[in-house]
């Protein structure tokens, strides 16, 4: 009978990243026994909460001991350790194993969200599988001595949908294929599989995987994070006095990076997923999508798991005969939510699916078992005849070729396992002569240690510069072979003369020493940074005299390019990263920061494609809004963007990072055929390295709108900067109020105080003269320039007509705006903000902005409508249109007026109230006030808006004087305290009465506005039809 479970689904939470540190995030990942919580940061209300079979807490409580490995702080510590990991997780897959059953192990979860850390470990610690191998090995060394073990290790990779064998020197074009058989299911032809007799040897098996992986991610171009890795341990058991055996598949896979399309993939791009590198874990999403759905009891036509080599390999872990374990590795940083949500999301999907595991016997001994079955009837068969005498002698010379024919493969079956053992051991013994070989190296020479992107991948390759002068580059007649995008056949000499080393480059080659490039000799200190070529990046180890106990781990890949990019005059400083109110960084710039240096090597090795390639781009990375700033004047968000130029043509694109981190892809794609000899011409339109011609933003002015408030002529002449805050031109603007029938203002038509604007109608023009010494014109003659802004509640921009080929285009386009009645917004809006001219630049070929007024509120004589309602700007306006919304505007500032009018007197009598009470407080106490006490000066209302009418005024202040009398009354009869009182309890019943009368003010202006919007729209719908 098949034992059916559910996946096991286990959540860990990783430390803080040395890049959410700096970038000051901020924990919303909570756990509490099996239950993992998410907080939404720009929700904070928002929880959602998860539950899983197992929930791990590695975010915090733990401290290094003195062999390097994370271990609790004490007792009351929640942190989930290396060991703590393996007994839940690994040690469950090592019983099925001993069992019987397939296992399958997965790591799921973003790049650098600890997959490979809880799956291989890190130095001292280590992690699920070197454990569960060393575990293993020791139960074998334990048990009876009646049984046979067998274990075979494999490795692979598979990226860009090829299978790569780890463990094998030689590269097959392609990768290998994987095939379907009927019994044994989806398998890897050709895939070495290693016999292994002791944890040792699969940890020289290991390191020489992770050599070949260490080698290909750089001679191919390859990036770790986007592949998968794939372990297979088959474990098989031979009890020999019953002649039973049982035989486990283990497979242990560390899944690609599961970024989401929109942060990393292709959102907004033309070319969307025309890569393979996402497809394998897409087509993960979906079988697991599809098996969860059936799990519930949804009805599902087809799982897709032929659609990629992955979801082929783990068809039996999935659904299948397996019992299957996924580990969700997630980061508990802000920063990384919308990630974390979805690895949590997908593990819930993960935990509903179903398997049907059996106990395996193995073929090969059923084989053995019906050749010694038809043996033994073979043996029958020649004693009949033997005893018959029969002259049968052409029969039983057939049968006893059968019989020798059988007895033979049972003998290879059986001695097959041996001989490869033994192979395996010789090999095993070559290789640990080449390690101990390598270890008196580099006692005694200097050498260079290769530094990669995936910490699992640094520190596993050195090359050794001997005695006298040492050749590095493609050929491999040079010392030391090296491949990789920029290296060139003969890339530097490094020359060691009496334990001094130095590096001298060779001619058009790239060579950078501590983030500075050279083109000398150039003498080396230990632990130098070097980079060779596009980013081949190496950590100089000195002589052995020069070393000293520093820790190497500091210099990782980041700091490499932390210094490379500071070497630019590329840091935090410039950025602007410290704020002024605390002086502590601030995060979103540190976020952009780690983004450029995270993008600077990607956006050499495009370059350097490029150039190999022959499409003559170069790619630049550029921080969008690094000096730009809003209408308010307040700093932009900055973004990272790449610009790249076509160095023939000089036409420009600006790629977002999401578009460039895509097209990256598959420009690794097309220079991958390119290695391999193949035929790289593409059509245009799939041509990674091609975009259509665009509009490319040059820059953007502040104009400040103050003098219009004031009804002043405004002229300015100011630079219009780009994102750096550098020139691009200097444009000539004036913008002038004018009357309604295009007369400008002059000195006596201006106001003191722009309140008198209130409600009034205003028009001024928007004069655009000239554009001076355009850069983007400089740089290229051919081109064209437009200027565009947005004002106030404009639905879209106005854009100014192009002009080509001038470097001091004259634009003279004035655009006349009108404000039927100015409102309270209108006014803050002009004293507050600015008008922001953006410079455009054209290119032959591109498609010019719409200089159209479509979309605006536009009168006959071509007047753009301002500030006016929403609801009644949604159609062009009539030849009667203004006189129509003027009426409106004024019946709606009538009220407004009635309404703060109404708060105002509210407001004072509530002064009066309390001061009031005040007194009769002093008076009960027997301290007397003075006759000639007076009122304080706050009583008197403050009238923010003029009274609707002078009979509505005078109603009012008759109000008023009559309160005033009958409080001086009061206060005249100091001895009668009583009729005080009444007077305050008479005064407090007036005043809740007029707060009721004031709540009914304004619901009645509510419900006139709202019968004045809906006549309005009669009135629209009435017009259309």
């Amino acid at each position: 009978m098949p034992s059916i479970d559910s996946v096991k689904v286990a959540v860990r939470v990783r430390p803080f990243s040395q890049r959410e540190k700096d970038a000051g995030s901020q924990c919303v990942i909570s756990v509490n026994a099996n239950s993992t919580s998410i907080c939404d940061p720009k929700n904070p209300g928002h929880v959602k909460t998860f539950t899983f079979d197992l929930a791990y807490w590695s975010h915090s409580g733990f401290l290094k001991d003195e062999d390097g490995r994370l271990v609790s702080t004490g007792s009351d510590s929640r942190y989930a350790g290396q060991r703590e990991i393996f007994c839940d997780l690994g040690q469950g897959v090592l019983d099925s194993a001993w069992q019987g059953y397939n296992a399958t192990l997965l790591a799921y979860g973003q790049t650098g969200s600890g997959k490979s850390y809880s799956m291989i470990g890190c130095g001292a610690d280590r992690g699920i599988i070197p454990i569960m191998c060393e575990e293993l090995f020791k139960a074998i060394q334990n048990q009876e001595q009646n049984k046979q073990y067998q274990v075979t290790f494999s490795m692979l990779e598979i990226y860009n949908e090829q299978v790569i064998d780890l463990l094998s020197k030689t590269k097959k074009r392609g990768g290998l294929k994987v095939r379907e058989d009927h019994q044994q299911g989806f398998y890897v032809d050709g895939l070495k599989q290693v016999p292994c007799d002791s944890y040792a040897q699969i940890e020289r098996l290991m390191e020489q995987g992770t050599k070949i992986r260490t080698t290909a991610s750089t001679s191919m171009n390859v990036t770790s994070s986007r592949s998968h890795m794939v372990i297979t341990i088959q474990f098989k058991q031979i009890f020999l006095d019953e002649e039973i055996t049982k035989q486990s598949v283990i497979n242990l896979v560390d899944l690609a990076g599961s970024e989401r399309q929109k942060s990393s993939g292709s959102e907004g791009d033309r070319l969307r997923e025309g890569t393979h590198v996402n497809l394998s874990l897409t087509m993960l999403g979906n079988v697991i999508s599809a098996l969860a759905e059936m799990a519930v009891g949804k009805k599902v036509l087809h799982i897709p798991y032929r659609d990629s080599v992955l979801t082929k390999l783990l068809q039996s872990a999935l659904g299948g005969n397996s019992k299957t374990i996924m580990i969700a590795a997630i980061s508990p940083a802000d920063m990384c939510y919308e990630e974390t949500l979805s690895t949590l999301r997908y593990a819930e999907r993960t935990k509903k699916i179903k398997n049907k595991a059996v106990i395996n016997a193995s073929p090969t001994e059923k084989l053995i078992r019906e050749l010694k079955a038809e043996n033994n009837k073979l043996l029958s068969r020649l004693a009949g005849l033997t005893n018959s005498g029969k002259a049968v002698a052409a029969e039983t010379k057939e049968l006893q070729c059968l019989l020798a024919e059988n007895e033979r493969h049972t003998q290879t079956i059986q001695v097959t396992w041996e001989s490869q053992l033994e192979e395996a051991r010789k090999e095993w013994e070559q290789q640990y002569a080449a390690i101990t070989q390598e270890r008196r190296m580099m006692e005694t020479f200097p050498y260079l240690l290769n530094i990669n992107e995936d910490p699992q991948l640094s520190g596993v390759l050195k090359h050794f510069i001997q005695d006298g002068a040492s050749d590095v580059g493609q050929s491999t007649s040079n010392a030391i072979v090296l491949k990789g995008l920029g290296i060139m056949d003969k890339q530097a000499t490094f020359t060691n003369t009496d334990g001094k080393v130095a590096i001298t480059p060779w001619d058009k080659s790239t060579v950078i020493v501590n983030g500075v490039p050279v083109t000398v000799k150039t003498k080396l200190q230990h632990l130098d940074r070097i980079i060779l070529g596009s980013n081949s990046a190496y950590l100089y180890i000195g002589p052995p005299a020069e070393r000293t106990n520093e820790d190497l781990l500091r210099y990782d890949y980041d700091f490499f390019q932390s210094e490379l990019a500071a070497a630019d005059g590329f840091s935090v400083d410039k950025l602007g990263a410290v704020s002024n109110k605390d002086g502590k960084p601030d995060p979103s710039v540190l976020a952009v920061f780690h983004d450029y240096i995270k993008l600077m090597p990607l956006v050499a090795e495009a370059s350097q494609m490029s150039e190999e390639l022959k499409k003559d781009l170069k790619f630049e990375l550029k921080v969008k809004n690094l000096a730009s700033s809003d209408s308010r004047g307040y700093d932009l968000q900055k973004e990272i963007i790449v610009k790249v130029m076509h160095k023939i043509t000089k036409q420009v694109w600006v790629w977002s990072k999401a578009k460039f981190i895509n097209r990256k892809f598959l420009m690794e794609e097309l220079y991958q055929h390119f290695l391999d000899g193949e035929d790289v011409h593409v059509e245009q339109d799939s041509d990674p390295f091609w975009d259509p011609v665009e509009v490319i933003h040059l820059g953007s002015a502040h104009i400040w709108l103050q003098s219009l408030a004031y009804c002043m002529k405004l002229e300015e002449q100011t630079e219009l900067l780009n994102f750096e805050g550098q020139e691009e031109a200097i444009v000539l603007i004036n913008v002038v109020p004018c009357s309604s029938d295009g007369r400008a203002f002059e000195e006596d038509d201006m106001v003191i105080d722009p309140l008198e604007l209130l409600g009034r109608q205003i028009d001024f023009q928007i004069h655009i003269v000239q554009c001076l010494g355009v850069r983007w014109l400089r740089d290229d003659p051919d081109r064209g320039i437009q200027i565009g802004y947005r004002f106030y509640d404009l639905p879209r921009s106005v854009y100014t007509k192009p002009v080509w080929k001038n470097v001091n285009p004259k634009i003279e386009e004035r655009t006349r705006f009108s404000a039927f009645t100015v409102s309270h917004d209108f006014l803050n809006y002009l004293q507050k903000n600015a008008l922001i001219v953006d410079l455009w630049g054209l290119q032959e070929g591109c498609t010019e902005l719409d200089c159209s007024l479509q979309g605006c509120s536009v009168t006959s004589e071509g007047t753009i409508i301002v500030d006016s309602p929403k609801d009644l700007n949604a159609y062009d306006v009539s030849l009667d249109a203004p006189n129509q919304m003027s009426k409106l505007y004024m019946k709606l500032l009538k009220l407004e007026q009635e309404t703060e009018l109404l708060r105002d007197i509210n407001r004072a009598l509530r002064e009066e109230n309390i001061f009031l009470k005040e007194q009769l407080k002093k008076w009960d106490t027997g301290h007397h006030e003075n006759k000639n006490m007076k009122p304080p000066h706050k009583w008197t209302i403050k009238m923010t808006k003029p009274p609707l009418s002078s009979e509505g005024t005078d109603q009012l202040c008759r109000h008023r004087t009559s309160y005033d009398s009958e409080f001086a009354k009061a206060l005249k009869v100091e001895d009668n305290l009583q009729m005080l009182r009444l007077f305050t309890e008479r005064q407090s019943c007036m005043l809740k009465d007029f707060g009721e009368q004031l709540e009914s003010s304004i619901c009645k202006l509510k419900n006139d506005v709202a019968l004045i919007v809906k006549k309005k729209r009669e009135s629209i719908a009435y017009s259309k039809h």
